[in-house]
């Protein structure tokens, strides 16, 4: 099993570097591939060998993950499928549908943060799209130690990943939110998932 994604950081705005990254790229399925302690090469793209590689990508676009010579393009299809492999999908349909409706969310939220300017991340980002997000998530892990079917899946390492990131870059954003920054930190101790961020800081 090959990850082939960017070895170069991509910028959000607001002050939130590697938004884009953090939030549903390749990362996501190295968490999950860690956490189920499967087997893979993490390929990664320097800037200067891509115009080559983008020929042999599909679709030209990172992160891509290929299996038996076959290539799975999209961030969500990729944690999506290794997900299962790792144990981390709910059996229940209805479960599982939770989970990629959550995850579409926290990623719709993560595209909104591509504008630079303050101004509309304080009038319009966070109100609007960031808050009430933060709000409905915090409500329904109220008395739950996971997001849904009473063990972790991978939504809760995606609220794990992209909420860790963003609480790093403003440290106060989920003190209101006291459920969420519990899930966080707990899916930061998740041993498989903590021993990959000690052996691999900068991502």
């Amino acid at each position: 099993m090959l990850l082939v994604a960017s070895a170069w950081r991509i910028t959000g705005g607001y002050g939130l570097d590697q938004i884009r990254t953090f939030y549903g790229r390749a990362e996501l399925a190295r968490w999950i591939l860690a956490y189920g302690d499967i087997p893979y090469t993490d390929e990664r793209i320097k800037t200067e060998d891509w115009p080559e590689r983008k020929k042999e990508i599909v679709g030209g676009k990172v992160p891509v993950l290929e299996v038996n010579g076959k290539q799975l393009p999209q961030s969500l299809a990729i944690g999506r499928y290794v997900a299962r492999l790792s144990g981390l999908m709910p059996e229940d349909p209805l479960e599982a549908a939770t989970c990629d409706a959550l995850i579409d969310s926290i990623n719709d939220m993560a595209m909104s943060c591509t504008n630079d300017s303050q101004k509309v991340y304080e009038e319009q980002v966070y109100p609007k799209i960031i808050k009430p997000l933060l709000e409905r998530l915090n409500n329904s892990l109220e008395g739950q130690e996971w997001y849904t079917s009473g063990k972790t899946t991978w939504a809760d390492l995606y609220i794990g990943l992209a909420f860790s990131a963003l609480r790093e870059k403003r440290p106060q954003i989920l003190d209101d939110f006291q459920n969420i920054s519990r899930l966080v930190d707990r899916v930061l101790e998740l041993p498989k998932i903590k021993e990959w961020n000690d052996k691999h800081p900068d991502k």
